[in-house]
């Protein structure tokens, strides 16, 4: 029996710049460990990861150039909105992304954020990078479907 695809309860945030910039080959969620109210600037969507991607170093994953807005009704104890944070996975999933990772043009993007039963989690995507071609030919390929879905609609 197939197993069922979780799909996220509440979206928080998709990195649409990703999909057009790069080839997407392999995806995994990953937890994200936040401190404080990270959480809270989360849940209300205070956060900008367009130029974000995560590293490997040491066996573990971290997610840099993540900008998380503090909290408007925090204390003191507020973030530091640049800070790099760490994606909580299991090893084997680790070291699977570090061997597609170390092949030439291969990276780790953020494509999304969402919650799953109240907790911040990230869908991490193995990405290559698209060359301009490439990228016109998804763009036209778009239109192609687009324009095809409204003659269909209005026949």
């Amino acid at each position: 029996m197939a197993k069922k695809k979780k799909t996220p309860s509440n979206v928080l945030g998709v990195n649409r710049k990703a999909r057009y910039n790069y080839t997407v080959s392999e995806t995994l969620e990953c937890g994200i460990a936040l401190k404080g109210t990270e959480v809270k600037s989360f849940k209300i969507s205070k956060f900008s990861f367009p130029d974000s991607f995560v590293e490997i170093s040491n066996h573990e994953l971290f997610v840099k150039n993540l900008q998380v807005t503090p909290y408007d009704f925090g204390n003191i104890h507020n973030h530091d909105p640049a800070r790099v944070r760490k994606l909580l996975a299991h090893k084997q999933e680790i070291k699977k992304l570090e061997r597609k990772v170390s092949e030439k043009g291969f990276t780790l993007i953020p494509l999304k954020f969402y919650l799953v039963k109240g907790r911040v989690k990230v869908e991490v995507g193995v990405c290559k990078g698209k060359k301009q071609y490439d990228k016109r030919d998804t763009i036209k390929k778009k239109d192609m479907l687009r324009e095809a879905e409204r003659n269909f609609k209005h026949n």
